[in-house]
């Protein structure tokens, strides 16, 4: 019972899931058409190497259906992973599918859109009506409600098989764009990113702060001091000369000491002048004493 719970909140968490599947069911075909049709017709070899790839190739990690079914954790499969899991893609293929998908939902918190689970929801609605149509057929014993039986239980397999092909390459695209197959991503500028608890699946919306009342200053900075008035009242200092008293007496330099006694020196003023003339045919040389 405490299982059941469990796969049914699983269920539910998975509607929460952000991230979408690197390519959906209907471009499946034209991603990856050789897998495509190595699914169709191999599926449970192709099941068998997509979980043990899910897995890392780690199969000490494998629990039966990927621990989705009740059966899963009971069947030995600790003593012998390999050979439990090869029981399942060719017993229990579709759950051996659903099971792998489950598994890559679960770690990279993938989505299902809507056109998928049309797709799928499709394929299983074709199942119960060829099953019921079989079944009123064999009751009634009428001819055309056998023949129309047929018809859908033949159609109804067509779909199941491609598909669960087409899940399948879904499944190899998204191991391959985990595994940097596509090459690197180009560079771009991360979205914020927020923390947020283990048992939180949506991390709570961020709110941009208020902007702050008008006549607030804008980011808490503290307000201006008011102005006063120039100068301020204790200018000027105590103990400054006023009005006409300045310089005041004392200052300095002192009477009678400037400029020093025997200043300027004698002969200061003078200089002498040596002007040259050259000429291409006399060259005379004068000097002579300027008084400046």
């Amino acid at each position: 019972m405490a299982s059941s719970q469990a796969n049914l909140d699983k269920m539910q968490l998975r509607q929460s899931y952000r991230n979408l599947w690197h390519s959906d069911l209907t471009s499946t075909i034209q991603a990856d058409f050789p897998y495509c049709c190595l699914a169709l017709w191999c599926g449970p070899c192709v099941s068998y190497m997509l979980r043990k790839r899910a897995l890392y190739n780690d199969m000490s990690r494998y629990v039966c259906c990927a621990g989705y079914m009740p059966c899963s954790g009971r069947c030995g499969e600790s003593r012998c992973p390999e050979f439990c899991l090869a029981t399942e893609v060719f017993l229990c293929f579709g759950n051996s599918v659903a099971s792998t998908r489950f598994l890559l939902q679960d770690e990279f918190n993938i989505q299902t859109t809507q056109c998928d689970n049309c797709i799928i929801g499709f394929m299983f609605c074709l199942q119960q009506v060829a099953c019921i149509f079989s079944i009123v057929a064999a009751i009634v014993g009428s001819e055309e409600l056998s023949e129309a039986s047929q018809i859908l239980s033949c159609l109804s397999d067509m779909v199941y098989c491609s598909v669960c092909a087409c899940m399948q390459t879904q499944h190899k695209i998204e191991m391959d764009k985990r595994d940097g197959k596509f090459g690197p991503q180009p560079m771009a500028v991360p979205p914020m990113q927020q923390m947020s608890r283990i048992d939180q699946p949506i991390p709570p919306p961020v709110y941009a702060p208020q902007p702050p009342a008008y006549g607030q200053p804008y980011g808490g900075y503290p307000p201006a001091p008011p102005a006063q008035g120039y100068p301020p009242a204790a200018y000027p200092p105590a103990g400054y000369p006023q009005g006409s008293a300045y310089p005041p007496p004392g200052s300095y330099p002192p009477q009678g000491s400037y400029p020093p006694q025997g200043y300027p020196p004698q002969g200061y003023g003078k200089e002498q002048t040596c002007i040259v003339f050259q000429d291409s045919e006399v060259s005379t040389e004068l000097s002579m004493l300027v008084e400046t």
